[in-house]
């Protein structure tokens, strides 16, 4: 979704084109599809959990039922020590143990360089895109950089079929 800075109104969660689509597309692979955020605004007091999940469930229904498997938020704020706040892997290694991810085999998009780190910390390979912070900074590491989220998971199904990962 496009970056509102500590967004709490879920009236301000819009999508970036053909985001829905390439969600469905991946799901239709055989893909599960899970979210790993940083949520520091939380930690720091400004928002709130249940403004968090209002928020999630406007991103849903503009995504579409049933397309995410799981949603792993880490409310520290950057100030704070934590093995999940990404760059850390922690919340992309607890999705893999509670639904089975094969990370060898798994992808990680994101439009900052803390989340290439996060997807390479945890032994995923790493997309960056180039909306939101994308725009501002881009990370050497990432195995691909892509306009947007459709371009990148249009190079994952690619990528798939090719070499057979998941």
């Amino acid at each position: 979704m496009e970056d509102v800075p500590y967004i709490r109104n879920p009236a301000d969660v819009r999508l970036f084109p053909g985001v829905p689509e390439e969600l469905r597309n991946l799901r239709a692979a055989g893909f599960l599809i899970v979210m790993v955020t940083n949520q520091s605004a939380i930690g720091r007091g400004w928002n709130t959990l249940e403004e968090f999940d209002r928020v999630q469930e406007r991103f849903f229904e503009l995504t579409g039922p049933g397309l995410f498997d799981g949603v792993y938020m880490c409310p520290d704020a950057p100030d704070q020590p934590s093995e999940r706040r990404k760059p850390a892997p922690g919340m992309v290694l607890e999705a893999a143990r509670d639904l089975g991810v094969d990370l060898a085999h798994s992808w990680m998009i994101g439009d900052k360089s803390s989340d290439v780190e996060c997807g390479l910390n945890a032994g995923v390979k790493s997309i960056q895109v180039a909306t939101g912070e994308g725009t501002k900074q881009r990370s050497e590491q990432a195995v691909f950089f892509a306009a947007d989220f459709a371009e990148a998971a249009r190079y994952v199904l690619r990528r798939s079929m090719e070499k057979g990962s998941r």
